[in-house]
């Protein structure tokens, strides 16, 4: 398969443009904003039952939280992470980062349910901080390190997904919901001061009208049949993940767990432990190729809710369950990420746009289908679903562009 030809828009910068150099304590510091960052789509979850109480809501309508948010964060894939490949991307970070906090903070005193909602929304779109740091860091690393840079950031993010809940579901139990918004609006401001004196400008070499950069997308969309199954098999993978975070909470609090949003939160902490594989993933994909890396993921989230099938009724099933399904979706979402940043280089941003606007399509789905499952079908249906979506992922990845890849 040949990469889409570039037009003069798309030509690399001049050689005289100096590119900063990706150090380690730099890449540290992308991992640990992309943490940060993305914590803030996932906090509401194990809250979501101490907020319908609040508001008077039921269950199902609760899970709407986690689902606009992860609506608002497609939003901005979709429209405003393009602009990476035209603008300095440092300044849009730290724009991003002020408009996070401040949504953060109207989410912490919302007066009511609508308002919350709304507050959601803003927070996905101005959270999308990590989609801009990934291409970033794929042009400042050489080469022969892309891989294993692409996956140590990823871990971060993966950790800050997952130690979200644990956070939030702890502060949430002892001190209340609108705490957790309220510390992350004032997290969102240090980690922007520290961006401010440590990120290196970046500008990219796009040099059209945002008009042509959007059509762009759809131009990469038709020619790039292997961006198109990634971005369907991240899609499938990343919906059979947020079906299972998003009615955990429901499952753990009735019986015969009865526990709180303290306890649901510390199924993150376990899952962050599979994150760690993380930069494994990435290591397997350069090694053995992202095919390889994305049949053990699938195997794995099979196997994960297979388990969290048959074992609902066991905390210890549920903590292998979660294990797996966590290292499986992020070797999937590595192996992805890993092969399309080699596409077109010089367009990495739309490459990720693409991919990332179809993996969270498939996570608003999937909190939404997550929803609807408990309330019709109770843990048997979200296992069903979870697995449903798993299923979905290997046709996509064994089926879909193969006479064409």
């Amino acid at each position: 398969m040949k990469n889409a030809p570039l037009s003069p828009e798309l030509a690399p910068p001049p050689e005289s443009v100096s590119v900063p150099q990706l150090g380690p304590a730099l890449v540290w510091l992308m991992s640990l904003t992309c943490g940060l960052v993305v914590a803030n789509i996932y906090y509401n979850q194990p809250l979501l039952g101490e907020i319908g109480r609040t508001f008077g809501v039921p269950d199902n309508q609760a899970s709407y939280i986690a689902t606009i948010t992860q609506v608002g964060y497609t939003l901005c894939m979709l429209l405003v992470v393009p602009l990476g490949d035209k603008l300095e991307r440092k300044r849009l970070i730290l724009l991003m980062q002020l408009g996070v906090a401040l949504c953060m903070a109207a989410a912490a005193w919302a007066p009511s349910f609508a308002v919350l909602l709304a507050a959601s929304l803003l927070i996905g779109v101005f959270s999308a901080v990590p989609q801009l740091l990934l291409p970033m860091a794929a042009h400042l690393a050489r080469d022969e390190d892309r891989g294993r840079v692409v996956g140590q950031i990823m871990s971060g993010l993966l950790i800050g997904i997952l130690l979200s809940r644990t956070v939030s579901g702890y502060v949430g139990a002892h001190f209340g919901w609108r705490t957790v918004f309220g510390g992350g609006a004032a997290a969102m401001v240090l980690l922007g001061a520290v961006l401010a004196w440590r990120l290196p400008t970046d500008q990219p070499g796009f040099s059209g009208s945002y008009g042509t950069l959007m059509k762009s997308l759809l131009t990469f969309t038709r020619d790039l049949p292997l961006l198109r199954r990634s971005a369907l098999v991240g899609g499938c993978m990343f919906a059979g993940f947020s079906v299972f975070w998003t009615t955990l909470v429901f499952l753990l609090e009735g019986p015969p767990f009865h526990y709180g949003s303290a306890v649901a939160g510390f199924f993150g902490l376990i899952g962050a432990c599979g994150a760690l594989a993380a930069p494994l993933a990435g290591k397997a994909a350069d090694n053995r190729g992202p095919d390889y890396a994305i049949r053990i993921g699938i195997a794995l989230g099979v196997l994960a809710y297979g388990i969290l099938f048959l074992g609902s009724g066991y905390v210890a099933a549920l903590v292998v369950g979660v294990i797996l399904l966590d290292v499986g979706v992020q070797a999937t979402h590595i192996a992805n990420q890993s092969r399309i940043f080699s596409l077109v280089p010089e367009a990495r941003s739309r490459l990720n746009t693409v991919y990332m606007t179809g993996y969270f399509i498939g996570g608003a789905l999937g909190s939404l289908v997550g929803g609807w499952a408990w309330t019709h079908g109770h843990w048997p249906g979200v296992c069903a679903a979870g697995l449903g979506f798993v299923v979905l992922a290997f046709g996509f990845s064994r089926f879909y562009g193969r006479s064409r890849g």
